[in-house]
């Protein structure tokens, strides 16, 4: 289906044709391996990085694309319809990417966005704790400020690239009785002393892409590695979200179409009582309404990264939107993909069962959808 020409001008149309061709050619074909092994996407990460589609929003000084959000969102929707475990971790590793651009200083953003955008350094964002999550007042991962660094005390937990990152923003709080005014954001580097993994999490989906607990015990960094100002550090996560969420939309477009696609094909070769079931009434609707629903998300994820790029106000209301609605979309046309295939659905031999499996986390992550709710009205009414 076509898509409005103010969203497809000539570029995005050729950067698009490239990152599908390469994904029918490169990413899918190892999707169900990496899912099987529960094995960490390396070979795509570098495969991205050498088309220069990692961090693609990094401005070309730093050695990024220096491309739109909306570019990516069409980027990041063709990645997910071949994996969506690769796609979360690049998802993750661009909010790392985009917090440094967004708060970081100069020396900063020299030392750290080069290796985001060549994948010599994965990134990762690490906000949950068992206390913590849409909650970010929660954030009970101290940090306490010695002379010239910071010592940092606490445990993240699923955290997406966790093990896997060579650097990781970790949200702590320099003063728990200020709620989210107290906390800042801080950068710690693999391999820093105090710096340790728990528990590499086994989950229902998204198997390649890892999520670790990760371990701060007197955690000593330099007192260069804090992001921004202390105090900001809620400001910056909710500004990273607002750029990522859209993302999140996007990938979640991505899995659902790659299931509707899936369902198609299938109704057009699967024959009962005599007839394709793709002639069935029931088939038809189920279709349709699954092919209408991605067409709205997809137009919606498109929307908000535009939003992003034109910084407009409300472009925190409408990642909300878009991240909300593309993830309902996924897991609702997922489930129904499945009932198309009936049994064979339900089978690893057919990629249903591993897209139903990988769509229920897009609800999950990024902040649940519950709380996309919340945001979404609070804009509404002002608050």
């Amino acid at each position: 289906m076509s898509l409005p020409e103010t969203y497809l001008d000539e570029e995005k149309l050729l950067v698009r044709k490239m990152v599908r061709d390469l994904v029918v050619k490169e990413i899918r074909p190892r999707a169900a391996e990496i899912d099987a092994q529960e094995a960490f996407p390396w070979e795509n990460f570098r495969l991205l990085a050498r088309q220069n589609l990692l961090a693609m929003t990094i401005p070309e000084e730093y050695g990024g694309a220096g491309g739109d959000f909306l570019t990516y969102a069409m980027v990041l929707e063709e990645l997910a319809r071949g994996c969506a475990a690769t796609t979360t971790s690049v998802v993750a590793h661009t909010l790392c990417a985009i917090a440094i651009q967004l708060a970081g200083t100069e020396e900063q953003k020299q030392k750290y966005l080069p290796g985001l955008v060549d994948s010599s350094l994965i990134g990762a964002y690490a906000l949950t704790e068992p206390g913590a999550g849409s909650d970010a007042g929660g954030v009970s991962t101290k940090a306490v400020r010695q002379e010239d660094h910071w010592v940092l005390n606490g445990t993240k937990h699923f955290i997406t690239n966790g093990e896997m990152a060579g650097i990781v923003a970790v949200v702590a709080t320099t003063d728990k009785s200020k709620g989210v005014k107290g906390l800042g954001v801080f950068l710690v580097e693999k391999g820093t002393p105090g710096f340790s993994y728990g528990k590499t999490e086994k989950k229902m989906g998204i198997r390649g892409s890892v999520t670790s607990e990760l371990v701060f015990d007197n955690c000593v960094i330099p007192s260069a590695n804090l992001l921004g100002q202390v105090g900001q550090g809620f400001y910056l996560t909710m500004q990273a979200l607002d750029r990522t969420r859209p993302c999140i939309g996007a990938l979640s477009t991505g899995l659902a179409q790659a299931a509707l696609d899936e369902a198609i094909a299938y109704a057009n070769q699967r024959k009962q009582f005599g007839e394709l079931i793709g002639q069935f009434q029931t088939i038809q609707i189920m279709l349709a309404d699954m092919a209408t629903k991605i067409q709205a998300a997809r137009l919606l994820s498109y929307e908000a990264a535009s939003k992003v790029d034109r910084n407009e106000p409300d472009m925190s209301a409408f990642a909300s939107m878009a991240k909300l609605f593309a993830s309902d979309t996924a897991m609702q046309v997922t489930t129904d993909a499945v009932q198309i295939l009936g049994g064979y659905g339900y089978m690893r031999d057919y990629p249903l069962e591993r897209l139903m499996r990988d769509a229920k986390i897009t609800q999950i992550y990024e902040g649940t959808n519950q709380i996309q709710r919340l945001i979404i009205a609070r804009h509404l009414l002002g608050q």
